[in-house]
Order: C-alpha cells, then sequence, then structure tokens
C-alpha cells in the first residue's frame, strides 16, 4: 500500500547512498505568492513518485522541509508546499490559528491553493504524474483529507494527527486515493467518537483507508518540537 510506504519512510531512517538535492523557488495561485521547496534524490534515475508535503497550522516551516528532505532519502520527490502565503510563518498559537482561519474560510480557495501545487509535481520532469501521493500534519493532514475526499488525482494520502471531523463527508465512489490515517489515541483534538465517525464516513464511500492510532500518543506527536509548541 503507498500509504502505508510512505509512513514507512518517515518512521525510519532512510538509505545513506542518496545524494539529495533541495531548490526554493516561488509560485504563485492567482495572486498569492507561495514558497515552495522540493527535494529530490540526485543519484537516481528516471522518473519517480511524488509527494505533497502540507504543513501543520504554523505555516511553511522547516519541519515540513525535513520532511520533504527524508521522503527524497528514500527515492520520492518531495515537495513542501505553502497554504498561507510568502512569508506566513508563525511561532506563536495566536498568528497560527489567524493563519490557518484565513485560509479555510473559503474551502474552494484552499483547494484552489492544494491543486497549484499538485500541476507543479505533476509537471516536474523527475516525477511520475501517475503516482503522486499527498501527506500532512495537523492541519495539514485535514487539507489532504479534504482533497481526498472531494475526489483529487491522487494515488495516496496519509494525515498525520489532522483532525477528522468535515461539514463535506465523501459521497460513495468519489475517493480516489487510498487513504492512510495515523492518530494519537491521546489526543484531546481528535476524541475517539470522531476516529469512528471518520472511520463510517470512509466505509460508506467505499474507499480505501486504514486508521491507526498509537496509544499514549498526543497531539503532533510527529514533531520533535511539539512539547515546546505546546501541542502535546
Amino acid at each position: 500500500m503507498v500509504a502505508v510506504a510512505i509512513a514507512a519512510v518517515l518512521a525510519f531512517a532512510p538509505a545513506a547512498s542518496a545524494e539529495v538535492k533541495t531548490g526554493e523557488f516561488d509560485y504563485k495561485q492567482g495572486d498569492t505568492v507561495l514558497a515552495g521547496f522540493i527535494a529530490w534524490d540526485d543519484a537516481a534515475k528516471g522518473k519517480r513518485p511524488g509527494v505533497l508535503v502540507v504543513h501543520e497550522w504554523w505555516g511553511h516551516n522547516e519541519h515540513a522541509r525535513n520532511q520533504a528532505k527524508r521522503l527524497a532519502e528514500a527515492g520520492y520527490v518531495g515537495f513542501a508546499l505553502d497554504m498561507y502565503g510568502k512569508g506566513k510563518v508563525a511561532t506563536h498559537a495566536k498568528d497560527a490559528e489567524a493563519f490557518m482561519n484565513e485560509a479555510t474560510k473559503d474551502p474552494a480557495a484552499l483547494a484552489a491553493r492544494f491543486n497549484a501545487a499538485l500541476e507543479l509535481l505533476k509537471q516536474d520532469p523527475r516525477v511520475d504524474s501517475k503516482k503522486i501521493a499527498a501527506i500532512g500534519y495537523c492541519f495539514g493532514g485535514s487539507v489532504v483529507l479534504g482533497q481526498a475526499r472531494a475526489g483529487a488525482d491522487l494515488a495516496a494520502v496519509v494525515s498525520f494527527h489532522g483532525a477528522l471531523a468535515t461539514k463535506s463527508p465523501a459521497e460513495k465512489g468519489k475517493v480516489k486515493a487510498r487513504v492512510l490515517v495515523l492518530t494519537g489515541a491521546a489526543d484531546p483534538m481528535i476524541p475517539p467518537e470522531q476516529v469512528e465517525t471518520f472511520k463510517a464516513e470512509m466505509t460508506a464511500a467505499g474507499a480505501k483507508f486504514q486508521v491507526v492510532s498509537y496509544q499514549g500518543a498526543g497531539h503532533s506527536f510527529t514533531n520533535p518540537a511539539a512539547d515546546k509548541a505546546g501541542m502535546d
């Protein structure tokens, strides 16, 4: 399963033979300038799968870029996208909440911003455009699940401690991507009833999905700085 393979990549040490290169660039969606970061193994030959990385509510920061690099070390092309706008990176929860609320108030605009990055990755000459997945953390996990629900042309999505509730549940037969949800059993933001509702939604939609709940894990368990940021 593609989604499980990606999750495994991010959980274990990558191969030492990778020659990872990275690039930073600006791109646009409408009038908004966005910050892009791409990583790939320069020693790899031929086209390879691509993975979009959607950041936490803090914005396009080092955590998201590091995940793109880890994916590159494992043979993917990792693209850390930007859902807020260049320079909108928070260090305080109040600012992060404001950025997130602004980005999510218009679902169509949110989807357009995601799709702008998806199209860029599809056009990358190193990428097999038929093998693209998306992963997201917290806010980003909710984003990738939302795109899967809407029928985005993705091979797989992985949500790491992302909220599972939605106002737009998936319609039967619409979810194309394989879906993997990784959540913390001790996460106060994603209670057990939310997990069960999500499972029922995916089952009714006929989606291929898996939910893994880690005992004792709180919110933002993939981010080493989570405790410092008060997100445990």
